[in-house]
C-alpha cells in the first residue's frame, strides 16, 4: 500500500509540473511574449477535432449501451399503476436524455466551430434578456408538468384502496411469509394480537374478532386479475420488504407498524407466460431487505388467477378454524353459533403446522 501511494504521490507531482509548464507557456504567449501562433492553432484544431470525434464516439457508446442492456429490462409491468409508473418513467428518461444530448452537442459543436482564430475577433454579450428568459422558462416549464404528472400518479397509487378489493395480509418472519386471506364471506380480516401466537397459531389470530372466522392460511399468493388487491404488510421480528417486481410493488414490513400497498393486477399468469414465452414462468414474492442468513430463501410463488379461476380456488380453502377446531374454545360464548358453522361434522385433521391432513371417519 505504501508503494502504491508513493508511486501516486510521484504521477500527480509529474502531472503538476507539466500543467504548470504549459500554463507558463500559455501565458507568454497571451502577453505576447511568444509570438508563435502556429503552435498555437494547430493545437487548437487538434483538440476542437478531437472534441467531435468524442461526441460521435459518446453517442455510439450510449446508444449500443442501451440497446444491449434491453433485453434485461422488466417486461410490460403486470398490473395498472404499473403501466403508468413505468410510462412516467420513460417519459421523464426521454426528456432528460433529449435535453443532455441537445445541450451536450451545442457544447462539443461550440469547442470546435468557436476554437481559437487569430484573424478573428471574438464578440461579447453582456446581456440578453431573451435568450435568458428562453433557458429560464422553458425548463421550468417542463420541470413543473413533470412534478405535477409525478404527483398525481403517486396520489392515485396512495389513495385508499377500492371497497371491493380482495384483502390480503403478508407477513414476514424469518425465514419465509405468512399469508392470509379475509375468506369468502367477507372482504375484513380478523384482528391479530401477537400475545396469541403459539406452535399452530403462527399468526397469533384472534378468534374473540368474528371476522376471524372464515380467514384462512395458504403457503402462496393467489391474486385475481382484473380486481384491486389490498395487501396488509406486517412483520414479526426484524425488517423485512414485500417486492413483486412484475407487479412494481414495493414496500417495507416494519415491525409494530403495519404497512399496506393497493393495485390492480391485469396480467395473469398464463398470459406472463404466454408473452415471454416461458411455459414454466411464475411470479415471484421476494424479500428486498436483508434480514439474517436465510434472507435468500424468503420467497413465495404468486399465481395471477382469471376471476373465476380465483373465486373456485378460494371456495375451495379451508377456514383456518375449520383446519383447526379445538380454537373454538376461543372464541366468546356468544359467538360460538356463528363460528360452529365453519367446524366440520367431521373435524379435519391436522399436522403440527395446522396443515390439513386426512379427514377422520
Amino acid at each position: 500500500m505504501n508503494f502504491l501511494i508513493g508511486l501516486l504521490s510521484i504521477i500527480f507531482f509529474a502531472l503538476s509540473i507539466a500543467v504548470i509548464s504549459k500554463s507558463m507557456k500559455l501565458n507568454k504567449k497571451l502577453s505576447g511574449e511568444d509570438s508563435t501562433d502556429e503552435a498555437l492553432d494547430s493545437a487548437n484544431n487538434v483538440n476542437a477535432t478531437g472534441m467531435l470525434l468524442f461526441w460521435l464516439l459518446g453517442t455510439i457508446a450510449g446508444v449500443w449501451s442501451f440497446l444491449h442492456a434491453k433485453p434485461d429490462f422488466l417486461p410490460v409491468a403486470a398490473s395498472e399503476h404499473g403501466l403508468r409508473t413505468d410510462s412516467m418513467f420513460w417519459t421523464s428518461m426521454a426528456v432528460v436524455t433529449f435535453a443532455f444530448f441537445i445541450s451536450n452537442s451545442l457544447l462539443f459543436f461550440f469547442a470546435f466551430r468557436y476554437r481559437h482564430d487569430k484573424n478573428r475577433k471574438a464578440t461579447f454579450y453582456p446581456v440578453n434578456h431573451k435568450l435568458e428568459l428562453i433557458w429560464t422558462v422553458i425548463p421550468a416549464i417542463v420541470m413543473a408538468i413533470l412534478v405535477f404528472t409525478g404527483w398525481r400518479t403517486w396520489r392515485d397509487i396512495t389513495s385508499q384502496a377500492p371497497s371491493n378489493a380482495a384483502v390480503i395480509e403478508l407477513t414476514g418472519h424469518q425465514f419465509g411469509w405468512y399469508v392470509r386471506y379475509a375468506g369468502a364471506d367477507d372482504s375484513q380480516l380478523g384482528h391479530v394480537n401477537y400475545k396469541l401466537i403459539d406452535e399452530t397459531n403462527n399468526l397469533g389470530i384472534d378468534f374473540t374478532d368474528k371476522n376471524s372466522f372464515d380467514d384462512f392460511t395458504a403457503t402462496e399468493l393467489h391474486l385475481p386479475k382484473g380486481q384491486p388487491v389490498l395487501l396488509k404488510i406486517r412483520a414479526q421480528d426484524v425488517l423485512h420488504s414485500v417486492y413483486l417486481p412484475f407487479h412494481r410493488v414495493k414496500m417495507d414490513a416494519v415491525p409494530g407498524m403495519p404497512t399496506k400497498f393497493w393495485f390492480t393486477p391485469n396480467m395473469s399468469t398464463d398470459e406472463m407466460r404466454a408473452k415471454l414465452g416461458k411455459p414454466d414462468f411464475n411470479f415471484k414474492l421476494n424479500c428486498t431487505e436483508v434480514c439474517g442468513r436465510g434472507h435468500f430463501g424468503m420467497s413465495i410463488t404468486v399465481f395471477v388467477d382469471e376471476p373465476e379461476d380465483y373465486k373456485k380456488w378460494v371456495s375451495e380453502q379451508k377456514p383456518f378454524l375449520a383446519t383447526n377446531p379445538s380454537y373454538l374454545d376461543k372464541v366468546p360464548a356468544n359467538l360460538k353459533a356463528k363460528a360452529s358453522k365453519y367446524i366440520p361434522a367431521e373435524p379435519i385433521a391436522t399436522d403440527s403446522t395446522g396443515t390439513e391432513a386426512v379427514s377422520v371417519k
